[in-house]
């Protein structure tokens, strides 16, 4: 499942930089022809690349999420359960140590 989603978000990122070179030639093109400023250029491939981060993070968050659904649903022991749990194990070896002292 995890390759599945491997493979869906680099086909993503293959199709994100396919259509960013499209644009960059069309807005050379415009530019070119002078329909548009280089800086409108400049902007308008800003948006793009900001866009494309905005929705990597909101796949990140997603997957994130996912995986710690799938944790708890597998009643796997997090980072925090353990430490917990090694905490307890410490007090009560002091309480046994100060015990048989």
């Amino acid at each position: 499942m995890a390759d599945l989603l491997r493979k869906g978000f680099l086909l993503g990122v293959g199709a994100a930089l396919a259509g960013k070179e499209k644009l960059d030639a069309k807005l050379k093109e415009l530019v070119a022809k002078g329909e548009i400023t280089p800086q409108q250029a400049k902007d308008l491939i800003q948006r793009f690349v900001d866009k494309g981060e905005a929705k990597s993070n909101e796949w990140n968050e997603k997957n994130q999420e996912n995986m710690q659904k799938k944790v708890h649903d597998l009643g796997l022991a997090t980072k925090a359960d353990v430490d917990a749990l090694k905490q307890r194990i410490s007090h009560l070896e002091l309480r046994l140590q100060n015990k048989e002292d």
